[in-house]
């Protein structure tokens, strides 16, 4: 992810001041190191100067530069040529899996797939885990049938996933995120998924759930809520 390509990405939800640009760059991707304004400013210089954004009229008022940018139709175009790009899988958590089986105390075997074609048999396994990773497919219901056929009747549905917020306005930012570069600059992640309620229409009975934010604080960041629980797979 770069710097010009995440201001374009930002860009393309609606025109917006550099001050603005810098306040949801810091609290989107700025990962506690925020953005400094010379180099939002000297960023949208560039790519003014590269016919990807307009600026604006300086517009009347005081206090911070008035001047509102907005993207080009070159802009968008290399946006949305950013935005299909593959993803490819995340080769260090592949790595870090590696080192935490080989230290477990029980065997672990590492199987490489895709989690809509698991290589099991039907009914094969008590448990299955689901940890972050229902945002990032293609189709929840597709993998969580698939979760759901390799289960024996009864078995378990281990989860933890960030969910959709639970107010509107929350979930209008979990939306705006998902709309513009955030699945991109976040591993395939979107942030507005349902997961609790597609759990359940894919046939499972939820037991436990608990519903938290992660981080814990006021800033509305797009995935810090979320819950963890636990799912019977049901009759069919």
């Amino acid at each position: 992810m770069t710097v010009p390509l995440t201001l374009l990405g930002l860009l393309d939800r609606e025109p917006s001041h550099g001050y603005d640009l810098k306040r949801d760059y810091d609290s989107y991707f700025g990962r506690g190191k925020p953005l400094p304004f010379g180099q939002v400013y000297a960023t949208l210089g560039r790519l003014a100067r590269d016919g990807k954004v307009l600026p604006g009229e300086v517009e009347p008022g005081s206090g911070p530069e008035r001047k509102r940018y907005a993207i080009t139709e070159m802009g968008r175009h290399e946006v949305e040529s950013w935005l299909s790009q593959p993803i490819e899988p995340e080769p260090h958590l592949r790595s870090i899996a590696e080192q935490a089986a080989g230290i477990a105390r029980v065997p672990i075997k590492l199987v490489d797939s895709r989690a809509e074609q698991l290589p099991a048999d039907d009914g094969s396994f008590d448990a299955v885990v689901a940890t972050l990773m229902l945002c990032s497919v293609s189709d929840p219901g597709v993998v969580l049938a698939e979760m759901r056929r390799v289960l024996r009747p009864g078995g378990e549905l281990a989860f933890m996933e960030h969910v959709r917020a639970d107010t509107p306005g929350y979930r209008r930012i979990q939306q705006l995120a998902d709309a513009t570069i955030w699945p991109t600059c976040c591993g395939g992640c979107h942030a507005s998924r349902d997961p609790v309620s597609a759990i359940e229409a894919a046939g499972f009975t939820i037991r436990d759930l608990t519903r938290y934010r992660l981080p814990d604080s006021r800033i509305p960041w797009p995935t810090a809520p979320h819950a963890r629980g636990v799912a019977v797979r049901t009759e069919a």
